[in-house]
């Protein structure tokens, strides 16, 4: 069971916090994408894409050459199939800006910056994925995309249940403001991804290793991506970082959590 703390971030109020429990967090439309400043708004409606091969069409005369040739097997990439899930779900949304690059992703990811009682902060360094294949993280704090009309807190939360699993108690304390990154997905070679990142802090209760490297199943994968032959994650690889250690890593720790959505 997850408790939340209802905390004043600093981000003037803009990012709500809860103070339900995150095991039944609030999923009611909270206007948390809408309440970023102006400048994180897309540029265009949402694409939408009845189909994988509609999809495929889309994107290909939009992407350099050999680029959707080289999702799903060039490493730590994902496939055309795992994009076109998360368009379905919510989880990502393509728009068409009005100058190149002819098409942008956009995600809102909360990254929750756990720590222990030591101080030290919890970073993931890998991830074992449904094909085999290992994918190095960063290493980067926990991150979750957000799903529509989800708040930070509630992703996080969800985020700390779905990776940490159900033995996990972590206090979510609140969110700490929003910023804007734009680069190149290396899930998905050549198409630019705009990711608003909203960090959300947090402190171990119970139930997580507090010293070393551990390792955690993956609860959170649907059942249409594990039937339909998407890569998924199945287990997520940790440690702890001291602060002596995070200052020379900082970069690394805060880009992470958009580099590997």
């Amino acid at each position: 069971m997850f408790t939340t703390r209802r905390e004043r971030g600093d981000g003037g109020g803009k990012f709500p916090t809860t103070s339900r429990c995150s095991c039944d967090c609030d999923r009611s439309p909270c206007g948390a994408a809408a309440a970023a400043p102006r400048s994180y708004a897309p540029p265009s409606p949402p694409l939408a894409f009845p189909t994988v091969d509609s999809l495929a069409a889309f994107l290909r005369p939009r992407l350099p050459p050999q680029a959707l040739a080289s999702w799903g097997t060039a490493p730590g990439t994902k496939t055309l199939l795992n994009l076109f899930l998360e368009l379905s779900h919510g989880d990502c949304a393509l728009h068409l800006p009005s100058a190149p690059p002819h098409v942008v992703r956009a995600v809102h990811v909360a990254t929750v910056r756990i720590r222990n009682r030591r101080g030290a902060r919890l970073v993931e360094t890998r991830q074992l994925l449904s094909d085999g294949r290992l994918r190095s993280r960063g290493p980067r704090p926990l991150s979750e995309k957000m799903r529509p009309g989800e708040t930070p807190e509630a992703a996080g939360a969800r985020a700390v249940r779905e990776e940490l699993g159900d033995r996990a108690r972590v206090r979510i304390l609140g969110a700490a403001g929003a910023r804007v990154e734009e680069r190149e997905s290396v899930s998905y070679p050549g198409l630019l991804a705009r990711y608003v990142l909203h960090a959300v802090d947090a402190e171990v209760v119970d139930g997580v290793p507090e010293d070393g490297a551990f390792e955690t199943e993956e609860a959170g994968e649907d059942e249409e991506a594990l039937h339909c032959g998407a890569i998924t994650v199945k287990r997520h690889f940790w440690e702890w970082v001291n602060d002596d250690d995070e200052s020379e890593h900082n970069h690394n720790v805060a880009a992470a959590g958009a580099r590997a959505q």
